[in-house]
């Protein structure tokens, strides 16, 4: 048996095709970069979605490969908007990272309720959420919301182009806030028809399940056989927990990549204003979940700014800087912040700067932020009654060692690397050969080491997550009077 897996990311698409027992036969990457033509706009053409699916595909399924089964997963909840062709209208509005819609935030609590969304939807209205995108899609871009039929994600686009099946999968629609109902887990009628009344939404189906198989067209683009089964798919942090086993109760993942996410598996559902109460990816499932806005995407743009060619110098200076990089603190908010402060406009802080601090120290103390984050999501949920039993990381940013180090350090928390931590790729692949076969991820994918923080570093770090604390406080609001400053900067630039 071979499956192919595609994921969609936020800076590239990655494909893997994998053999029956869990071996990774090959991988394919294609680098693209997100639209932001305005402070707090990010978006992407969809249309590149399936250019690049074709590309790696085209480059992994060589003459004599029999791919059997096809998974695919993507950055979301994102909002695709298509007209009855399923012509793109408009690029693909994408998840918390875009914060757009807050002014369409605050007027559907105030119609809706917040209690009444939380409890219905499991999860507050926030940049995170779909409707309020679409109501600012309306707002301003009325000619393309008039002749909007259907509504995608990475994912379910690429199922449309392969197999023609308009679908998406139930934990991606439970992201859709407010359009459904986590209780009843379908899509609610009455918000959905006020939020968005001419799109068809559509039919909704578990990740694992075979949405359709490819087609003719989809076969002649690809190379793919016609009649593959492919399965509906999922965003792509859940399909990232899949690819290490992260899926029982107790299971907290992280996940290292250009933002970080954390999705803990919960027995029952609990509802936190500040976190995520969603379905998870499996029946029967659900998930608490938290998300940075930033964290390797931080340490790209000083990779950029300081002419660095790769990530492996700044990684052995930040090692030599040591931990609390020499007195720096830094908050991680430089796309606003996610969960659990929920703040479209806070903004990034670099403090104790002098000028004998080095690039390493800079990129130790953004390493640390970002560890900082994921012990207040981390605190966040066990507020909330998650019983964290188990941290499995997985992304890129495991890679190194560093990254994982610090995090372990900072949050006290033991981490597992799986043997294989290539992510939502390759958790989409197994999700496709789950549906033809009877596989096991802890055979494909077993435990290479584990991360064990450093005591003798818990109480510097205990010290300095302390100011982290206090330093967004502190900062709130002439963060948000620069913000302010930006947007009107962008309306209206110097001459």
């Amino acid at each position: 048996m071979t499956v192919l897996g595609v994921d969609i990311g936020t800076s590239s698409s990655k494909g893997v095709l994998v053999g029956g027992d869990g071996t990774v036969l090959g991988t394919a990457v294609r680098p693209h970069a997100v639209s932001r033509p305005r402070p707090g706009h990010v978006e992407m053409d969809a249309r590149v979605w399936w250019d690049e699916f074709i590309a790696m595909a085209r480059e992994l399924v060589t003459p004599g490969t029999l791919v059997e089964a096809v998974g695919v997963s993507g950055m979301g909840p994102c909002v695709a908007l298509a007209d009855e062709t399923d012509a793109p209208l408009h690029p693909a509005v994408l998840y918390g990272v875009d914060t757009r819609a807050t002014a369409q935030i605050a007027r559907l609590d105030a119609e809706l309720g917040r209690d009444a969304v939380l409890g219905r939807c499991g999860s507050l209205l926030s940049t995170q959420a779909v409707g309020p995108k679409i109501v600012w899609l309306a707002e301003h871009r009325p000619d393309v919301t008039a002749r909007a039929r259907r509504l995608y994600m990475p994912s379910s686009y690429l199922v449309r182009q392969l197999t023609g099946v308009y679908v998406l999968d139930h934990h991606s629609a439970s992201q859709s806030v407010p359009l459904y109902d986590s209780l009843g887990q379908e899509w609610y009628r009455p918000w959905a028809r006020r939020i968005a009344p001419d799109i068809e939404l559509p039919p909704l189906r578990w990740p694992g399940e075979i949405a359709g198989r490819v087609t003719a067209e989809a076969s002649t683009a690809t190379g793919l056989p016609i009649g593959v089964p492919v399965v509906t798919g999922t965003i792509d942090a859940w399909s990232e927990a899949l690819s290490v086993g992260a899926q029982g109760t107790g299971d907290l993942m992280l996940m290292y990549g250009s933002t970080m996410f954390l999705i803990n598996t919960v027995s029952e559902r609990l509802l936190v204003p500040q976190l995520w109460s969603t379905v998870g990816a499996l029946p029967g499932t659900r998930s608490l979940a938290g998300g940075m806005a930033t964290s390797g995407v931080i340490t790209d743009w000083l990779r950029d700014l300081l002419g660095v060619p790769d990530h492996h110098a700044l990684l052995a200076e930040a090692e030599a800087s040591g931990p609390g990089a020499k007195g720096l603190l830094m908050l991680p908010y430089f796309a606003g912040e996610r969960t659990p402060v929920a703040d479209p406009d806070a903004r990034g802080v670099i403090a104790g700067l002098t000028v004998e601090h080095t690039r390493g120290d800079l990129y130790r103390a953004a390493l640390e932020a970002s560890a900082y984050g994921v012990r207040h999501n981390v605190e966040a949920m066990r507020a909330a009654g998650a019983d964290i039993r188990r941290v499995v990381a997985v992304g890129g940013g495991t890679r190194g060692g560093l990254w994982t180090r610090i995090v372990s350090d900072v949050t006290g928390l033991e981490q597992e690397i799986r043997t294989v931590t290539i992510g939502a790729s390759y958790g989409a692949a197994f999700l496709a050969a789950a549906a033809i076969a009877d596989v096991d991820i802890d055979t494909w994918n077993p435990v290479h080491e584990r991360v064990v923080p450093d005591v003798r570093r818990r109480s510097r770090y205990d010290d300095l997550y302390g100011l982290y604390l206090r330093l967004y406080p502190a900062t709130r609001d002439i963060g948000h009077a620069l913000a302010r400053h930006q947007r009107a900067l962008a309306e209206d630039p110097p001459r």
